[in-house]
């Protein structure tokens, strides 16, 4: 059963998460880091469960629970990278379903995959080496050994578009195969507030002094397991010097000449439309 237009536009309900596993509730399937859906139907539409064990014969046990979705349990698996067939499945990196399918259903992909990266993670405690074993519904992993509870972590990394009169700041990252230009990002280190991280990282990435540091929305970005928190800031002084390890180029951009940029979906491509609009 496919997923309907209307009720794509469904929310997660992450508050109680299912117990047991029924063949009509939801599957989010995963291979590697890829989101795998069905050639049939809309663009990042979930299984339900009985497709997903007919097709890959996967235990329910080894369903991880993510929440309800349209008043049903929502599971996430992870299946065999050579189990993938081309004539009925569509599989791609999870960035590819950004912008293509509704916010919410990107997130519940995104939810999906950073349990299944957290539990693939956190198989053997990381204090003693044992192994461990889901706790509380799913909501984490115990350790029997030395007692050790873990329950799954996002990293914060902040996100800052910074301005200068009518242009802003854009540079395009080292090292990404498909070349565009975003706004600064880096994580938070301990001790930070969320504000020195954004002056931080601007200073030793492309070199110059920021401030009027202005929170503005944030994203959870399952890359593998980040929450981006969203910041506008205006030039105080400084000249650009880039650093090559972390950028391969930067500039101030006007409305008249714009690069490639992300799209709207993502917190950076908002925060580049937002300061557009406010001009």
């Amino acid at each position: 059963m496919r997923l309907c237009a209307k009720e794509a536009f469904t929310v997660l309900d992450i508050s109680e998460l299912p117990s047991e596993p029924q063949s009509e509730d939801w599957g989010f399937v995963f291979a590697g880091r890829n989101t795998v859906t069905s050639l049939r139907g809309q663009p990042g539409s979930p299984w339900r469960l009985s497709e997903v064990t007919e097709q890959w014969g996967v235990s329910l046990h080894d369903a991880v629970p993510v929440g309800r979705w349209l008043d049903r349990g929502a599971w996430a698996f992870s299946v065999p990278e050579d189990s993938i067939n081309e004539t009925a499945h569509l599989s791609g990196n999870l960035y590819g379903l950004l912008g293509r399918v509704e916010d919410s259903l990107f997130q519940a992909h995104g939810r999906a995959y950073q349990l299944l990266y957290w539990r693939d993670t956190h198989q053997h405690c990381g204090r003693c080496g044992s192994l461990t074993r889901a706790i509380e519904d799913g909501r984490a992993v115990l350790c029997d050994s030395c007692s050790l509870r873990v329950y799954p972590r996002v990293s914060p990394c902040v996100i800052v578009l910074v301005s200068k009169g009518d242009k802003f700041l854009l540079a395009a990252a080292a090292g990404f195969q498909k070349r565009f230009y975003s706004t600064l990002a880096g994580f938070m280190e301990p001790g930070e507030t969320c504000e020195d991280a954004v002056i931080r990282e601007v200073h030793e990435e492309v070199g110059i002094e920021v401030g009027n540091v202005r929170y503005f929305s944030s994203q959870p970005w399952p890359f593998p397991s980040q929450v981006m928190l969203g910041f506008f800031a205006e030039w105080q002084s400084g000249e650009l010097a880039l650093n090559p390890a972390e950028i391969e180029d930067a500039d101030w951009f006007d409305i008249s000449a714009m690069p490639p940029t992300p799209p709207t979906a993502s917190i950076s491509g908002q925060l580049i439309s937002h300061f557009i609009e406010s001009l």
